[in-house]
């Protein structure tokens, strides 16, 4: 059961280093193939590309739970303790409005692919194939977010506010 938990736990690094090794491994391939035979290979932007989206998006989970995304504190920091955490609360709110609607409407761009049938231009496989992670990652980012917001909010530490990396 506790590997199971690691793994729930250390999801979005796991899929982090599986993209990230894949797409290493097929932008070698594809220098290698581009200096030996003077042509390249047609799918590897495609999938450089679309692994780039993910690893953002997973990059970003990874972020959210570890409380290291971007702030401008300069504000709250001039606040008052009480006021510093009705501040915490809005900023909360506004974040978990942002990522509601981007995993909503990035579902609704899956369902708008599966429905048309389109298909990615170098490899001719259904578009949706590429989306089908987004929803799920800005799920994820969003859980990581407020992992990160109560932990933080139980402690009655001032958001944001990260050690040493």
């Amino acid at each position: 059961m506790s590997f199971f938990l690691l793994l729930l736990r250390e999801a979005e690094k796991i899929i982090c280093a599986v993209i990230f090794l894949a797409m290493t491994l097929l932008g070698f391939a594809n220098v290698v193939v581009r200096y030996g035979t003077h042509y390249s290979l047609a799918a590897t932007e495609e999938l450089l590309t679309n692994g780039f989206l993910l690893l953002t998006i997973f990059g970003a989970a990874i972020a959210a739970r570890r409380g290291e995304h971007l702030a401008v504190e300069l504000v709250n920091d001039l606040l008052p303790r009480a006021l510093q955490r009705v501040v915490l609360a809005l900023s909360v709110l506004a974040s978990v409005i942002l990522l509601v609607l981007s995993a909503y409407f990035s579902w609704e761009a899956l369902q708008n692919l599966l429905s048309n049938g389109m298909r990615s231009y170098a490899l001719g496989i259904p578009a949706w194939y590429y989306q089908a992670a987004v929803p799920f990652g800005f799920a994820l980012i969003l859980i990581r977010y407020l992992q990160h917001a109560w932990e933080e909010w139980r402690k009655g530490h001032a958001f944001g506010v990260v050690g040493d990396v």
